[in-house]
């Protein structure tokens, strides 16, 4: 199963090598492929005085410490074509590279992250039917990249609210490619108020049920105490619920495949 999981955005580089390397004795037992996954900046906030992160260099150099110190794989996310260049030309510490959800449709960004060589992970926008996905898989296979995988991470329902449909997975699964769930950000009300809501208690039930319809991997963000988190306060589970997260999702793994 992959396992994605780190912080929504680096607040600071010991906090993100700290959660790293927490994150890393966690998942000690489990059978996942686990990629740290760390924003350095969040250019997709509610509001103008969001925080956004500790900036593009300073963020690219924490996580080359904890890819260099830990020996955990890496995943964050670009909003740029002039970032993922950067990233694709100087900095090979990154394994996969994240579409943000609302950007999914950016052809020239989708291309350039394509480009680095990176896996290529599909965030598919609230905005869209499972469907869509196709038109974005074609768009990174034109540059020869094949490294890919989908995460579902809830539809718009409305004002202020996400729904998960189940059948997504099996939808998405017929293009061939890993799909994963966003059992964090699925749980969002977006843009109440200065900031997004959300109820974090749905997201291991949910969870559950994303790898019992299929799901090959789940995505989730932490902290060690999320009502102090500078993003996605509402969302991110306790560093402390992550192994009930991997318990209980592993052992429905487990008995899948078991048949």
């Amino acid at each position: 199963m992959k396992f994605i999981c780190g912080l929504c955005v680096i607040e600071g580089s010991e906090l993100a090598f700290d959660t790293a390397k927490e994150l890393k004795d966690l998942i000690k037992g489990y059978d996942v492929d686990f990629y740290f996954k760390a924003s350095f900046d969040k250019a997709n906030r509610t509001s103008e005085s969001s925080f956004r992160g500790i900036g593009f260099a300073e963020g690219l150099e924490t996580l080359r410490k904890i890819k260099t110190d830990l020996g955990v794989k890496i995943l964050t996310d670009v909003h740029t074509v002039n970032q993922a260049k950067i990233i694709g030309c100087h900095h090979k510490w990154i394994d996969c590279i994240q579409i943000p959800a609302f950007l999914c449709r950016q052809t020239d960004l989708v291309k350039a992250i394509a480009k680095t060589g990176a896996i290529v992970n599909i965030k598919k926008g609230q905005f869209l039917a499972p469907d869509d996905i196709r038109h974005i898989i074609e768009k990174v296979k034109s540059t020869g990249n094949d490294k890919i995988m989908l995460t579902e991470r809830g539809t718009c329902f409305g004002y202020h609210n996400l729904v998960v449909d189940y059948r997504s997975f099996l939808i998405m699964k017929k293009y061939g490619y890993l799909v994963i769930f966003d059992c964090t950000h699925s749980q969002q009300r977006p843009s109440e108020g200065n900031e997004s809501g959300g109820s974090r208690e749905f997201s291991i039930p949910m969870a559950m049920g994303a790898i019992a319809c299929g799901a090959d991997g789940i995505f989730a963000e932490t902290h060690y105490y999320p009502p102090i988190a500078k993003s996605d306060k509402a969302t991110s589970l306790y560093l402390r619920d992550i192994p009930e997260l991997l318990h209980k999702t592993t052992i429905i793994e487990k008995a899948i495949k078991n048949g």
